[in-house]
């Protein structure tokens, strides 16, 4: 039950965090790390952060951050494929 509340929660924070990268970059002002906002997504924001990328219009034009983004999925899909791997009992 905690996982769910974790991922919502980090969902919604990496959300907010691309749509206040966004407000920065608009307004001149010193911009959150792309790092910042990938290690949001590896830890778990992944939807916040295609959400966000949508929603504000944001990051999806620029190729590098792009192909660090499923790069990160990416990491995460290989994680959970090793972790469920190793953590399931054979049957």
């Amino acid at each position: 039950m905690a996982t769910k509340y974790y991922l919502i929660l980090i969902t919604v924070i990496t959300f907010l965090a691309f749509g206040w990268d966004k407000r920065l970059a608009k307004n001149g002002k010193p911009r959150l790390a792309e790092s910042v906002l990938l290690i949001l997504t590896f830890l778990g924001g992944t939807f916040g952060a295609l959400f966000g990328m949508t929603f504000f219009k944001h990051k999806y034009a620029k190729k590098t951050f792009i192909l660090k983004l499923v790069l990160v999925i990416a990491a995460q899909l290989a994680l959970v494929f090793i972790l469920k791997e190793h953590l399931t009992e054979p049957r």
